[in-house]
């Protein structure tokens, strides 16, 4: 499957003075397949180890980590002598091996003509762990599953994404394209972004029940790894976490309310079974911010938030969301207060690599879905379920703060009037980038 990963490795291979790369991201997101497929391309030799299936290899990294030492040893147990530069090294499940990750200081330090990646699925939880890791040493990227863009691209559909890649206004798009975009969105709600089921559906368009069970065998894997990576007290708690949110989301105000759990829980008890979930890539947390100032951290409010699944699949696999919802209309967008709605957003702005996303509310009277910081900038997005008619919650935030552009998302095609922007929701990777251009080029 396409990735648009593979340009960032393309010009990490390129750097002068080249760190190590740590590829981090759930599991079944599709690193190690996407880390083979690069070197097989890019490199005369691939030499992949995996520390989770063969942890004799944590052998090697015992006593001596110069990089000549360990790579004498690798090429051993390879049976074939790993060259510099012509050798692509794969580091799969490193936080099994502290000190294989440890040995990247001196990769980067010793030996920068050796490329190295190292991945792991849990690994966002191990290196809070690890007093060894070295910073400053290794570059860091995270893999999520297929934004909708990818999955375009992923079923043979790359017409369509270069039509929202080539977007340079807001200006609407042809009726005919929107639509059709549209009844991709709906599908993508259905079967999300993980590679193994996004390409069950390349293969046969007709086989949403084998989507179903893939997903469902992901999320069974998931709630293994409560328990195998966690004590038994966190691994309860982390569960309770994990089931809690699809009913969170459901509701009107999607708050996430610990004593919905049971009316006895306390955040301070299953703050770290959230930092858990969340820190596994699992789960994406939006904290909520009381006013939009820069830096908008600074304004974030405590214990106060919403939790998102890492994938609208995976989401919908919890709900047992059936698939006759693709084929009704605009029914799907709506479906539980529009849960997979903002859940879809969330997953998308984040593959986007916008790390700075917050939601803001006005007591019970208008919320903002969405506060993204950009440079010096501040944008609001609105999402809608269904067709825009009005929105009551941008104008109470435009009345206090009056931004320069006042954004939402819907299943509507590109508009703008006056301060509004509306982004469909099949382009909504493009806010606030396009904002962006548009002010550059004025």
């Amino acid at each position: 499957m396409k990735r648009d990963i593979y340009t960032y490795l393309l010009n990490w291979k390129k750097e002068t003075g080249r760190k190590p790369l740590i590829l981090k991201g759930a599991r079944q997101v599709g690193k190690t397949y996407i880390l083979k497929e690069f070197g097989r391309r890019e490199y005369r030799k691939t030499a992949y180890f995996d520390f989770e299936k063969d942890p004799a290899l944590g052998e090697i990294f015992k006593g001596d980590l110069s990089p000549d030492k360990i790579v004498e040893k690798l090429s051993i147990a390879l049976e074939e002598k790993i060259e510099k530069n012509e050798t692509l090294i794969i580091f799969d499940e490193i936080q099994e091996c502290p000190a294989a990750l440890t040995s990247l200081k001196y990769f980067c330090d010793e030996a920068p003509e050796f490329n190295i990646i190292a991945s792991g699925s849990l690994l966002g939880i191990k290196l809070g762990q690890k007093k060894s890791f070295p910073v400053g040493k290794v570059k860091l990227k995270t893999l999520h599953p297929m934004s909708f863009k990818e999955f375009l691209s992923g079923i043979g559909k790359d017409r369509l994404r270069e039509l929202i890649r080539g977007k340079e206004d807001t200006v609407e798009i042809n009726k005919k394209f929107h639509a059709e975009l549209i009844d991709y969105l709906k599908i993508y709600f259905f079967i999300g972004g993980m590679p193994e089921a996004v390409y069950r559906y390349s293969e046969d368009k007709n086989d949403f029940n084998r989507i179903r069970q893939i997903q469902k065998d992901i999320l069974t894997g998931y709630e293994d790894d409560f328990g195998k990576h966690s004590s038994k007290n966190d691994a309860l708690k982390i569960k309770e976490i994990w089931e809690t949110i699809p009913k969170e989301l459901a509701k009107e105000n999607k708050k996430f309310m610990i004593s919905h759990i049971n009316k006895n829980a306390r955040y301070r008890d299953y703050w770290h079974a959230i930092q858990w979930l969340e820190n596994s890539g699992y789960i994406y947390l939006i904290k909520r911010i009381s006013r939009p100032s820069l830096p908008l951290v600074n304004y974030t409010e405590k214990n106060v938030f919403k939790l998102f699944f890492l994938d609208t699949g995976l989401l919908g696999a919890m709900l047992n969301l059936s698939p006759r919802v693709i084929i009704e209309g605009s029914k799907l967008f709506k479906w539980y207060n529009g849960v997979f709605t903002e859940n879809y957003v969330t997953q998308q702005l984040i593959a986007e690599g916008i790390e700075n996303i917050y939601y803001w509310a006005s007591g019970a009277t208008a919320e903002v879905d969405f506060i993204v910081e950009e440079g010096t900038n501040i944008y609001p997005l609105e999402v809608k379920s269904g067709v825009i008619r009005k929105s009551i919650s941008l104008e109470t935030y435009n009345n206090k703060y009056n931004p320069d552009k006042l954004c939402r998302s819907s299943i509507s095609n590109f508009s703008s009037s006056g301060k509004y922007r509306n982004f469909p929701l099949y382009a909504v990777s493009l806010f606030p980038s396009l904002l962006e251009k548009i002010s550059a080029v004025k």
